[in-house]
């Protein structure tokens, strides 16, 4: 039973803060937190698992050290994308979904990196000061809703192609429904930031 307050209002339950990074751990959402400096302070699980690191090799590492580009993709734009993006962040103190960014990973034990395409939004938690004090790093892996746009553009008409369609919409609907859910952890947990 919820408490009420002595004027019969419910009192807001409240996560008690040491238990608040165990809880912030264990979000399904892949959610990385930088400073203004792009050092990272915290990962959850899903984004080390996601991202093929470990807490202990990333918090306290900068961003980009962390997660370079591919030094054997000569197109490789991640880096500098990402960096405009937390840059306007910054400046705006207001949310940027970036676009869909391909910003390969390097597995830590081989040291090779794997193709994958990002779908990222990058929110400010602000501070007292009203400058902004972290910014919440939330990305959905979509290489493969990449890789099936790639496959169906390779193999336009057919049944092939209709399989591939049909696969493209469901994964974009499973897309949409983490997203969702991802916007609703986003928002219990700048609520949480604020209380």
């Amino acid at each position: 039973m919820t408490p009420t307050s002595e004027d019969g209002a419910m009192d807001p339950v409240r996560l008690p803060t040491s238990e608040f990074a165990g809880v912030f751990e264990k979000t399904p959402g892949l959610y990385l937190i930088i400073d203004p400096s792009f050092t990272i302070v915290a990962a959850n699980d899903a984004y080390c698992a996601a991202t093929m690191t470990r807490h202990d090799a990333i918090v306290g590492r900068h961003l980009f050290e962390a997660f370079p580009d591919n030094p054997d993709d000569s197109s490789a734009d991640g880096v500098e994308n990402l960096r405009s993006s937390l840059l306007k962040v910054l400046k705006s103190r207001q949310p940027d979904r970036m676009n869909i960014q391909k910003y390969d990973i390097r597995d830590a034990g081989s040291g090779t990196f794997s193709e994958r395409y990002w779908s990222s939004l990058n929110v400010p938690v602000i501070g007292p000061d009203g400058y902004v004090k972290w910014i919440i790093h939330s990305v959905e892996d979509v290489t493969e809703l990449m890789n099936l746009r790639t496959e169906f553009a390779a193999r336009r008409g057919g049944a092939a192609a209709q399989r591939l369609l049909t696969q493209l919409r469901e994964t974009e609907r499973e897309l949409e429904a983490e997203r969702c859910e991802n916007a609703e952890l986003r928002e219990t947990l700048r609520k949480q930031a604020k209380g």
